[in-house]
């Protein structure tokens, strides 16, 4: 062999070992990338977890964690023991179920109706006009939406116009749940909705091209068809949602919310906030927020063992 031929075979070698050199490179790279993101999510997310001690103290700030005295578990008794304790926890029971029924129906209704649209330019305009609300701060919309409902609000001149009496929606204990559970579903709708149109991209139009020569019309179509194609995202949306029954949303309840409306509308995570950062009882708090996360981490593991077993869905 010939001192050409051995170049020609080494040719391969060479350039196979800097293409596994260059993955490599290009892997190390991927990797610092998220080396920013790991230090905050360490930092603020991490770090900060060492914070629930306090639930087991009677935390003194001018002593800190390390020399506030421990008291066991005084901190759940007292809160178990508090009569708006029940209160609370039922108000966020309603307030997240409501949301999660109502976030779920709506998009898939509102899905379906657009899904039938022929004008694809209409299509896109309502499409992109619903999602919009998603990305607005509810420190925006809440404004917006106290001015609306006021008792001299938009709302309450068209009910006087019809002859109708003025509603005082946001100082209701009758109103304010449905008007939370009612403005969180139209804010977030849009963006439920994209998610069920994209799974309608994944039906094959073949069917519908069959059952239309078999005679059904576009209601039949769309409950043979449609409503089956898009059933396993249903069931995964739907699971997962269940980590969400003690999020009932605490920036929308803050910015709306008022100390007439506590008894329907305080939910746990406006009632830490009160006790911890305005009554400055801060073990209390903590502890409230450390029991509302225990139960939403057992929520979430079940709800990815629904989504698993009923939907295919894992993560790991």
């Amino acid at each position: 062999m010939n001192r050409t031929e051995v170049g020609l075979d080494m040719k391969p070698q060479v350039s196979l070992r800097k293409s596994r050199m260059r993955k490599r490179l290009d892997g190390m790279t991927y990797h610092l990338m998220l080396v920013p993101g790991m230090i905050m999510l360490f930092i603020f997310s991490i770090i900060p977890m060492f914070g629930v001690l306090m639930a087991f103290q009677r935390f003194i700030p001018a002593k800190g964690i390390s020399g506030s005295p421990w008291i066991g578990l005084d901190n759940f008794t007292y809160m178990f023991q508090l009569p708006d304790s029940k209160q609370i926890f039922v108000n966020t029971l309603v307030i997240a179920v409501g949301k999660i029924i109502l976030g779920l129906l709506v998009p898939i209704i509102f899905a379906l109706l657009l899904h039938e649209v022929r004008l694809k330019l209409f299509k896109s305009t309502v499409q992109t006009i619903v999602y919009l609300p998603h990305f607005m701060s509810w420190v925006v919309l809440g404004t917006m939406l106290t001015m609306i409902f006021s008792y001299d609000g938009m709302v309450n001149n068209f009910l006087e116009l019809l002859g109708m009496e003025r509603i005082m929606f946001l100082a209701s204990n009758t109103w304010f749940r449905p008007l939370l559970i009612i403005t969180d579903t139209w804010k977030e709708f849009g963006y439920g909705t994209i998610i069920y149109l994209a799974a309608l991209t994944a039906i094959n139009p073949a069917l519908y091209e069959s059952a239309a020569l078999d005679g059904a019309n576009r209601w039949q179509q769309m409950l043979n068809i449609t409503l089956p194609g898009i059933f396993p995202t249903i069931i995964l949306l739907g699971t997962l949602s269940l980590g969400n029954v003690l999020n009932a949303g605490f920036d929308q309840v803050f910015n709306m919310y008022n100390p007439l409306v506590y008894e329907t509308g305080d939910i746990i995570d406006t009632f830490v906030y009160r006790m911890g950062l305005i009554n400055m009882q801060y073990s209390f708090a903590t502890a409230i927020g450390l029991m509302k996360s225990v139960i939403s981490f057992v929520l979430i593991i079940i709800s990815y063992k629904l989504a698993s077993k009923y939907a295919g869905y894992r993560i790991f």
